[in-house]
């Protein structure tokens, strides 16, 4: 041991079941209302954008706002992380999350709305990358799959409730779709208390220098990329003068802040991390999976409303088969992963699985019967249940204690970053296709008023449609939906070639808390202080 050692006042011992699961009490609840703000809106919004008079674009902005902002700001919460006292972060984003909803609900303009989901986005990028990094941080990895198998539950009635919660939400008219945002307020105040109650985390007390230009050169350059792939072929065309600005001020920005991170002594995402080729595999793989999940599944609600003509409650339920294949999928796998120490099997079935699903999906129409469209939905989610939460379990048993919170969050903003450009990109596909499918059905018809909304890039109200439009703009909504999954195909199979590559490690059996205190008491970190 190294005699010049700071000393290490706490070195925590394994924690019991009882008082990791006391622990993990708030972080499940805080995980609970990300997830129910993403999924209890997602039956509500193409009420929202008719009430709102807004358009397609708009569609796509409400959901992608959210996702921008918390793919910009993982990295920053994930290397605060490693900084600061973990608990008061979580708090912190819950807090910035409440503020977030309360400005949603409360909006009067698609404007508005779009900005409330930023701040709600700045928040879940909090919850995303911390919950999973203090896991790591209170349990083994080779414990870790029996609890994530619990996150995956938590995640399953999550997306499950969220979008029945807002389908009755909608058809209650003494309620309304600015429910669907309030609701979430009191599960964030009482994950904020049951945080402060349950869990007890040491913190790491050392000179901390924040790259404050190394992150605002990410966001910036992140943003710029993003914002062009969701206004491309909508605001302007993909060959102008606003994209070659867009991309070539994003790529500047990027490339010099490859230039800051590599010199400053503390940087917002350590570049040597890369050099783990676990790390490196596992961040490729969760860019495609971000691209072909959240890309390929974002749209399904209207699809169900639109196409199938279902109302906002029943397309809640429509879903269902695919949470249960995810739930069913990522318990199994958590549990026998834990047992039996062997994890990547249940990679490479799950990118097989998620593949099949996708491309499945790619088949469905406007008359596709239901019970031929929860098989392929369940598929899906099977190989996404397998999938996703296991990347993170293999990217955080190969790195040190000390860079789990950049590990995790590295993962986190790839994945992220995917659907962000996933859902942009598969948006502005969904719209140009309904168009030129509606184009295409209306010419020579003599249809006059009724489809002019839908045309012009408007989400149509069914409701007030006559019935030979309908039929148009159900057909028009099922070829593009099967569209978006065809070009989503692809993507899931380049994350299965990456998980292809990933070496297979034992799984450590000490967790981050244990190791952190081994890792100090060698003088590879300065001191550790007893948290609360």
């Amino acid at each position: 041991m190294n005699p010049s050692a700071a000393p290490v006042e706490a070195s925590p011992s394994a924690m019991s079941n009882r008082q990791i699961l006391q622990a993990m009490s708030g972080l499940m609840a805080g995980m609970f209302v990300a997830i129910l703000a993403g999924t209890v809106v997602s039956n509500a919004l193409p009420r929202i954008i008719a009430d709102l008079g807004a358009s397609q674009s708009s569609y796509t902005w409400v959901v992608t706002a959210e996702l921008l902002a918390m793919t910009a700001t993982v990295p920053l919460w994930g290397k605060l992380s490693d900084l600061y006292n973990q608990k008061l972060l979580l708090q912190l984003s819950l807090g910035l999350f409440v503020v977030g909803s309360l400005l949603a609900g409360f909006s009067h303009d698609v404007g508005l709305l779009i900005f409330s989901r930023v701040a709600q986005g700045v928040g879940a990028g909090g919850l995303t990358a911390l919950a999973q990094v203090v896991m790591a941080a209170i349990i083994p990895p080779r414990r870790l799959g029996r609890y994530a198998g619990i996150f995956g539950a938590v995640f399953a009635v999550g997306t499950v409730a969220g979008p029945l919660i807002g389908g009755v939400l909608v058809d209650t008219s003494w309620l309304g779709w600015r429910w669907c945002f309030f609701i979430g307020v009191p599960f964030a105040l009482l994950a904020i208390a049951l945080l402060q109650r349950t869990l007890h985390l040491p913190t790491v007390r050392r000179e901390a220098k924040i790259d404050y230009l190394g992150a605002f050169l990410i966001v910036a350059g992140v943003c710029a990329l993003l914002i062009w792939v969701t206004l491309a072929g909508n605001e302007f065309d993909w060959a102008s003068w606003q994209t070659a600005a867009l991309t070539g001020g994003g790529v500047l920005l990027l490339v010099l802040a490859v230039l800051v991170e590599a010199k400053v002594a503390e940087p917002v995402i350590p570049l040597g991390i890369f050099r783990n080729r676990t790390v490196t595999l596992t961040t490729v793989a969760s860019l495609f999976v971000g691209v072909a999940m959240f890309g390929g599944t974002v749209f399904l609600s209207q699809y169900f409303q639109v196409s199938l003509g279902k109302s906002p409650t029943i397309a809640g339920l429509m879903s269902l088969p695919m949470i249960l294949g995810l739930l069913l999928s990522s318990t199994v796998a958590g549990q026998i992963i834990s047992s039996t120490g062997r994890w990547k099997v249940y990679l490479v079935a799950g990118g097989v699985t998620m593949t099949v699903g996708l491309g499945l999906l790619s088949t469905i129409g406007a008359d596709t019967p239901f019970g031929l469209l929860s098989l392929y939905m369940a598929i899906m989610g099977i190989g996404v249940g397998m999938l996703m939460q296991n990347l993170v379990l293999a990217a955080q048993n190969d790195v040190p204690a000390a860079e789990l919170g950049a590990a995790t969050s590295v993962l986190s903003f790839f994945r992220s970053m995917g659907g962000t450009i996933g859902t942009s990109v598969l948006g502005a596909i969904l719209a140009n296709r309904v168009a030129s499918e509606m184009t295409k059905s209306l010419q020579g018809a003599k249809a006059a008023g009724g489809g002019g909304q839908a045309g012009h890039g408007g989400v149509p109200d069914m409701s007030a449609l006559p019935a030979p439009m309908r039929d148009i703009v159900k057909h028009a909504y099922g070829v593009a939906t099967a569209e978006l999954f065809l070009v989503a195909t692809p993507f899931a199979a380049l994350a299965l070639i990456a998980v292809l590559f990933i070496k297979e490690k034992p799984l450590k059996t000490t967790s981050g808390m244990e190791r952190l205190s081994e890792e100090a008491g060698d003088g590879t970190l300065p001191r550790v202080e007893a948290g609360t």
